[in-house]
């Protein structure tokens, strides 16, 4: 029988976040020391470890189906390859910056001038639209020194912490993309292995669902409960459960994580008490 094809980084941050997200939707994968490609115990799957700027060239020659993809490499050299997910993990920007010292402040103060990029095709386009003219050179790897040893007057790259940036005596002036981790499919995809693909995205959505939510359980009086639904008004409405305690009841309900502290606020001042915060592993809608 064959399997789906599914390839992610070979190595690093996006890899070791991948391999977590397969195994929270129930993939056991058989993955060694220095393998190239893995098989899953106990679904219709291979993974295949692949260098980052490979992958959709691999995609787009149908050699892998699928692949969980830094949404920055697919701009730069798979803008043809479809995005069935966003995966909320592995966030970063793709931005332009220059040393401390230089007077540039923006866009506009690049025109002429030299950038160090290893993703030309994103910074040409982004510089079309934008009518800058400038000077790009071509590195793959360590983008960041280029100004230091005079071989540009700015970089664009990615930027996760910015710590990269620092370490090196420059400051961003412009961003040019935000990026976060994707599932992306081949366009040469077969029937079979895309009912696989929608099967992973039901479960991909029950984790993100669940890692964007907390579950609360908390304590309120009778005469308090029309105010405290109002706040909470879970996926569909809280469920009220009646305490031993005369004239008490329990709400159970769902806080998104953004809301989650203004929320908890407003519940004590209406009278909560007895509030429990649980994380979610799914959250299947």
């Amino acid at each position: 029988m064959s399997k789906l094809k599914i390839a992610v980084q070979k190595s690093g941050r996006l890899h070791d976040d991948s391999m977590k997200i397969l195994k929270e939707i129930g993939i056991s994968v058989d993955n060694g020391k220095d393998q190239l490609k893995a098989s899953a115990r106990n679904f219709p799957l291979e993974v295949f470890y692949l260098r980052n700027g490979d992958i959709p060239q691999y995609l787009r020659d149908g050699v892998v189906d699928a692949a969980i993809i830094g949404e920055n490499v697919l701009i730069e050299k798979g803008s043809d390859i479809a995005i069935e997910e966003r995966l909320g993990f592995s966030k970063c920007k793709v931005s332009i910056a220059v040393p401390k010292s230089s007077e540039a402040k923006n866009l506009k103060d690049l025109e002429g001038k030299r950038i160090a990029t290893s993703y030309p095709n994103t910074v040409n386009q982004f510089l079309i639209k934008n009518n800058i003219d400038a000077q790009l050179h071509i590195i793959n790897g360590s983008v960041e020194i280029a100004p230091n040893i005079g071989l540009a007057d700015g970089i664009c790259d990615i930027v996760s912490s910015g710590s990269t940036l620092f370490k090196n005596g420059l400051k961003e002036i412009e961003v040019l993309l935000n990026s976060e981790a994707v599932l992306a499919s081949s366009p040469k995809i077969s029937d079979e292995n895309k009912a696989r693909i929608d099967k992973l995205k039901f479960r991909l959505k029950s984790v993100l669902n669940g890692r964007e939510n907390k579950y609360v359980l908390l304590n309120a009086p009778n005469e308090k409960l029309s105010e405290i639904t109002k706040i909470l008004p879970g996926m569909n409405s809280p469920t009220i459960l009646p305490l031993a305690k005369e004239g008490w009841s329990s709400l159970h309900s769902v806080i998104n994580k953004n809301d989650f502290w203004n929320v908890i606020d407003e519940l004590k001042v209406n009278g909560a008490e007895g509030i429990l915060v649980c994380p979610i592993e799914n959250m299947v809608l």
